[in-house]
């Protein structure tokens, strides 16, 4: 009896081949739950005191420090979400808190805070919105608990900020016009000799975000177009390679975008702008560099580039572009430049990213149709059970 010789590889069967169509999608599945999975858990450490703002249409600037003292600085830092002291002068000096008590002390021995201040617990959110402790007593003696090594201390202060949800009654009257809300002042002690800080807020009016949409939507299409192109052609290959191109530009833009943010949030010199992103911003930074590797991996027209575009594009889309979507609409992002920069790189990150992953999933998907499906396998089950033939 001789039996034909089975064919391996069958549907089903353990060992067999698998589609490479089917290996990409799951491959991409795998990655994509991945990376969401990672980025989800670090998501709360990306924001400086987990409330840094992106954006807003109050402008708050520090004017002076009166009188002047050599070594003290104060700026308004998080669009404008917290005021920065550093104090080198040498001698310790005293932020004021809302009832004229000791509130924070920032000094060469590091920064300490009141625990008997009332705005050591108001500060530590945006809103102010905090339950007092009992032990909160503007009248008792200040109990120091330092909080920092350093020199330098950075808090919210509502003195400095519009806590209500509506504009002032002159702003609605006229919200097209950039106007003066108020002067505002955070009173300092150095030794025994009164310190302001002085500045002042402004209304600033919001940009209309139509005009970025419109465009961001533009680059979209013009960069998803590129994934209906015949597969194979020299036409597709260089439109891939342009979709690269435009991947790697969203990608120099978001790193540009999270670099700004970290110096909008008070770091300062290269070590403490590294140290910031590593500790703060550092899945940001990852997103666009991985969006300009993916974008050079296409250029080089590597084997997979349109899966590594359909992935980067949707990383950078998701993680930088979306979570900075209110810039498009705020006066004041949270950027050390103007706010048409900030509003040009989300722009730039919307429309590479969201093109780029539009153009791969098509590419993925021609490629995917292409490919000859093999035949079944097909077995004689009467010579399997050992008939032989008549």
């Amino acid at each position: 009896m001789t039996l034909a010789p089975l064919r391996r590889g069958g549907p089903g069967r353990r060992g067999g081949p698998v589609h490479p169509g089917r290996l990409v999608r799951r491959g991409g599945l795998v990655a994509a739950a991945a990376l969401v999975a990672v980025l989800g858990a670090a998501g709360p450490a990306t924001a400086h005191g987990g409330e840094a703002p992106d954006g807003t249409d109050y402008r708050a600037e520090v004017t002076k420090v009166a009188p002047a003292r050599p070594g003290l600085t104060v700026r308004v830092v998080e669009a404008g979400a917290r005021l920065e002291l550093v104090n080198r002068t040498g001698r310790p000096v005293e932020v004021i808190g809302y009832s004229g008590e000791p509130y924070l002390r920032v000094g060469p021995d590091g920064v300490f805070e009141n625990s008997r201040s009332p705005a050591t617990y108001l500060n530590r959110t945006l809103s102010g919105d905090a339950t007092l402790p009992a032990q909160a007593d503007p009248a008792a003696a200040p109990d120091w608990r330092r909080i920092d090594d350093g020199p330098a201390a950075r808090w919210h202060d509502r003195r400095i900020r519009w806590q209500e949800p509506d504009p002032p009654a002159r702003v609605r009257a006229d919200p097209t016009r950039e106007q003066r809300v108020r002067d505002w002042a955070v009173p300092l002690r150095d030794g025994t000799e009164p310190v302001e800080v002085r500045g002042t807020l402004d209304w600033v009016p919001p940009p209309d975000p139509y005009p970025w949409w419109v465009a961001a939507t533009l680059g979209f299409l013009a960069l998803g177009a590129a994934g209906l192109l015949a597969a194979g052609t020299a036409a597709a290959a260089r439109a891939l390679a342009g979709v690269g191109a435009a991947l790697a530009v969203g990608g120099v833009a978001a790193i540009v975008l999270t670099v700004g943010r970290e110096l909008d949030a008070g770091s300062s010199g290269v070590g403490g702008v590294l140290a910031g992103l590593l500790a703060g911003q550092v899945w940001a930074l990852l997103t666009g560099l991985g969006a300009l590797a993916a974008g050079g991996y296409a250029l080089a027209r590597r084997p997979a580039a349109d899966f590594a575009l359909a992935l980067a594009g949707a990383c950078l889309t998701l993680f930088v572009g979306v979570t900075n979507l209110a810039v498009l609409g705020r006066s004041v992002p949270p950027a050390p430049w103007p706010g048409g920069l900030a509003r040009l790189l989300v722009t730039l990150i919307l429309a590479a990213g969201a093109g780029a992953t539009a153009a791969g999933i098509l590419r993925l998907r021609a490629a995917a149709a292409a490919r000859p499906t093999p035949p079944p396998a097909h077995v004689d089950h009467g010579l399997a059970q050992g008939n032989e033939p008549s």
